[in-house]
Formats: structure tokens, sequence, C-alpha cells
């Protein structure tokens, strides 16, 4: 394993990161704690969580991926072994079922003593903020329109404020954002810098060969300011594993159980993804390291979050961190991407 450590801190986490999003619906509890042994043992020491998991979130299911890590710690006695990553979820309709009050004080102490409760620890290393409450876009929303009539007033150093009171309890040591924008960054480390409050140290969002859209404007913030990219969804919803353009996707595939997850389906998705798929192959290698690899590979990237629904899948994506993209097959990369550039944002 390969390890770094979240920026200005001395909190080392492994460059691979494993994500939970599927237990407690596509995966049992069996078996994300064959997933959270395996890649303990394989030197993952960082996994992520959000109170929303699983996904699709529902009523039924809230936060049972938190119960699940809860229970797994509570067996093992691993908490210690762990950087352990949670979210609060933001706003919309399909999470009316957690609460309607955003990031409001009352909002992020409710969040965080659950989400405590719920994983059977004193403490969480990462706190993200999981989406914007303002109107933005985000989840596979290109462009930005703004709406006169969005209601969001300008809270961030409130936010850092309230942040900053769970952080002097103990309770959390490090935060960060999530499906956040340049602007929204930015504002975060500008009242951190001004009034001495906590610093966003992370920002979690989507990227992989076919999403680079993180290269724009947030790479030269990343960089620059010291945020690093928690990446998520580096597989696309397992596209880019080629398992459904060889028509090989299981019956618990993620696209055939919830086929309204569609933003990396698309005719060009599909035809950039043929393209990566024969580079791959033409260096003996599989689709999914490469495109693991190469995510990881990133130099404004502090871990790669992957996710999967069995074991073998797990193995094959945690051993992509000990492969090194070739000079020839990053040429070949970036050309499929200045050809099909950004087909699934």
């Amino acid at each position: 394993m390969k390890y770094t450590t979240l920026p200005k801190t001395d909190i080392k986490v492994s460059k691979i990161c494993l994500g939970t999003m599927t237990w407690g619906n596509q995966n049992t509890q069996d078996e994300g704690f064959a997933q959270m042994d395996l890649a303990l043992d394989k030197g993952v020491n960082f996994f992520d969580v959000a109170e929303l998991y699983p996904v699709p979130a529902n009523a039924e299911t809230y936060a049972e991926t938190e119960r699940i890590i809860g229970n797994w710690f509570n067996t093992t006695g691993n908490r210690d072994k762990v950087v352990l990553a949670s979210k609060i979820a933001g706003t919309g309709d399909y999470t009316a079922h957690i609460r309607t009050n955003g990031f409001s004080k009352e909002a992020l102490h409710e969040a965080v003593n659950n989400s405590l409760k719920r994983l059977k620890t004193d403490y969480i290393d990462l706190y993200q903020l999981h989406w914007p409450e303002r109107e933005t876009n985000t989840f596979g929303v290109r462009d930005y329109t703004h709406n006169p009539n969005d209601k969001w007033e300008d809270n961030f150093n409130e936010i850092l404020h309230n942040l900053d009171d769970i952080i002097k309890s103990g309770k959390i040591r490090q935060v960060g954002i999530s499906n956040e924008k340049a602007w929204g960054t930015m504002r975060y480390l500008e009242e951190s810098k001004i009034n001495d409050l906590p610093r966003m140290v992370t920002i979690q969002n989507a990227y992989s060969l076919i999403n680079r859209v993180f290269e724009g404007d947030m790479a030269e913030v990343s960089i620059r300011e010291e945020i690093g990219l928690l990446a998520y969804s580096p597989m696309a919803f397992g596209v880019l594993s080629g398992k459904y353009i060889k028509g090989t996707a299981g019956d618990n595939a993620r696209l055939k159980l919830f086929p309204r997850f569609a933003r990396y389906s698309s005719e060009n998705c599909t035809e950039a993804t043929k393209r990566y798929m024969k580079i791959a192959e033409d260096h003996n290698m599989s689709l999914a390291q490469m495109s693991l690899a190469f995510v990881t590979d990133r130099p404004f990237m502090t871990s790669n979050i992957i996710g999967a629904t069995s074991i073998a899948q797990l193995e094959e994506n945690i051993d992509s961190v000990n492969i090194t993209l070739s000079d020839e097959i990053l040429k070949a990369i970036n050309e499929v991407h200045a050809e099909i550039p950004n087909p699934g944002p």
C-alpha cells in the first residue's frame, strides 16, 4: 500500500480509501465485514461512509452502512486501526427523511452525535459536508445556471464556527467538503484564514477517466491551496470495468439494479470506455486497474475511494495501487480525452 497524509495534518491515510455505500443494500453486513477485513489486511486504513448511506437513499435503510461499520468495530476492536470519514447529508427532497434544517448548529450536532452512536466510536477523523446547501451544479449537472430565487444565505462562517465547537469537544478531528465547486471551496478557505477557523482539508468529488471536470478550476485550487481530492466514482458506477460493454455484469450490478443512475451511460461514455478498454488490453491490464491507477496517481489526489460488491472486485481494485502507468499509456489516454472530453460529468 502507498500512504500520504490528509493535507496540513499528521493523519496518515492509504492512497486507496474503502468506499462503503453499497453495504446495507447491495451488500449484507457479513459481506461488509469481509470487505473491511480484506481492506485492512491489504493496508487500507482509510474508510469513507456517510449518514445517508446506503445509496439509493430511503427511510427504510437510512444509516445502515454506519451501523454495519459500528458493529464491525465492536466485533473486531479495530477502531484504532482505521482513519474514519463520514458526512452530514445536505438538504433535498430525497433527504427529507433525515432532516430539513441543512447545516445549522442543531443539524450538525444532531448528525455528529447520531453517527457516533451508530459507528460505536467517540470520534470521527474526517467529517464532511455531503453537498452544498445553496443551489449549484452538482451530481452530474454540467453547467451552473443561477437561480435568483435561491433562498440560501451565506453561512460559511457560521458553519465553520459550529464545526469548531464540535472539534473542540473531541468528537471530530478534521473537516472536509464534498460535491463542492471552486467558489464554495475558496469561500470556506477564506473564512478559515481570516477568522482562524477550522480549515477544510479535503474535498470529495467525482473523478474518473470519463469525468475529469475536476481538472479545470478545481485542480488549481486543490494544488495551490493544499486541499486534497478524495475521488469518488473512479469506476463511474462500474462502467469503467468494461462489464456492461462485454455483457458480463451480474444481476447485482449497480446499473442493473438502479438504471436511473445513468450519468455514465451515454453514447459518448460508452464510446470513450471502449477506447480506454482497448488501451488497457493492448498493455495487458484490466480496464478497471488502468482506470484506478490513473486516478490514484494524479498530483491533486489524496485518496482514491474504491467500492465493490464482491471480494474479487475489491481485491483487484486495491491492487491497482501497485500499477504505474507508462508515458505511452498516459499519452493514449489523453488522446481519447481530447477527442471525447468528460462525456459523463
